[in-house]
């Protein structure tokens, strides 16, 4: 659903402007709604609201008793905003998660198949180097 990498800038109210594929993608959706929240190693999930509803429904069914998964709904539904994509394609990124992922101009944007991931350029570069380099070992663990 969503591919490619994209480098962009944070305006000066925080926004940045979706990739021009993206924005195609989203003008046949009924729905302009979507949902960004804490991800993983730093970055930004951001996911368009009926594939945030079906992971909800998923994370719902984790054991309310286990530390676990407590700890991971707290952190990732706390962090959680709606968000509506404006005219231009442009997405207003709230402060705190401004913060969390370390974005403060640079961002790069990825499309992760049913999400998308917002990096801070640092971030991405670091996580790319690093990670580029295990590519096939973990492609030959995976498969």
């Amino acid at each position: 659903m969503w591919y490619g990498e994209y480098n962009h800038t944070l305006d000066e109210k925080d926004r940045f402007i979706l990739p021009a594929k993206f924005r195609e993608k989203i003008k046949s959706f009924k729905r302009k709604k979507f949902y960004v929240t804490r991800g993983l190693e730093g970055c930004l999930f951001m996911f368009h609201q009926d594939v945030w509803r079906t992971l909800e429904e998923k994370l719902k069914t984790l054991s309310f008793t286990k530390q676990q998964s407590r700890s991971f709904n707290r952190l990732y539904f706390s962090g959680a905003c709606e968000i509506t994509v404006d005219s231009q394609g442009r997405v207003a990124i709230p402060e705190y998660l401004k913060t969390y992922a370390d974005m403060y101009r640079d961002v790069v944007i990825i499309g992760v198949a049913d999400r998308i991931e917002v990096w801070s350029k640092k971030r991405w570069s670091t996580f790319f180097t690093e990670n580029s380099k295990k590519f096939e070992d973990v492609a030959e663990d995976l498969f």
